[in-house]
């Protein structure tokens, strides 16, 4: 299945010159769904991962079905100010605005293999600031998997995000 036929595009949305890429119509679609979810847990079921950490919201999706399908913990990095207990933040850089996100200070250790999950890449900003915070808690390594990469944005916070591999289901 062509899975780029399954995202919705919104034009100027949520402001003008933005090319909203929707993945709720991909989520809709079970087979789509499973597609995506299969193919990011065969990619990354021998790395060793034992948490997958995604970001809210759409994140959460795929990344608690990809946490179960390769028997890792799931953490969530939430908005401000959502999570209850003592927490590391990180203030990021959005195509249209400035937004923080935060990590509860337990939720990983030196010992664990980490996957990064989240919907979308584009201008590297949120994945950038969830790489921050999961390196303030000193695990032993770091992978990255996106359901969309907006290849055609090339930035500076795109580079630093080289180092590490990183997987896409779909590439604009």
């Amino acid at each position: 299945m062509e899975l780029k036929n399954c995202v919705r595009v919104i034009e100027n949305y949520p402001i003008e010159g933005i090319s909203f890429k929707d993945i709720t119509t991909l989520l809709l679609d079970p087979a789509a769904f499973k597609q995506v979810v299969d193919e990011i847990s065969t990619y990354y079921m021998d790395k060793g991962i034992t948490k997958v950490v995604s970001l809210e919201s759409r994140g959460f999706i795929v990344g608690g079905a990809v946490a179960y399908c390769i028997n890792a913990g799931f953490v969530p990095i939430r908005k401000k100010g959502k999570l209850p207990a003592a927490i590391f933040s990180e203030s990021y850089e959005l195509e249209y605005g400035v937004d923080s996100i935060e990590i509860h200070c337990d939720a990983l250790t030196e010992d664990d293999v980490v996957l990064i999950h989240d919907d979308l890449l584009a201008t590297g900003g949120t994945a950038l600031a969830a790489l921050n915070l999961v390196q303030q808690l000193n695990v032993k390594k770091v992978y990255l998997s996106f359901i969309c990469d907006l290849t055609f944005l090339e930035t500076e916070k795109k580079l630093e995000l080289a180092n590490y591999e990183t997987h896409s289901v779909i590439q604009y």
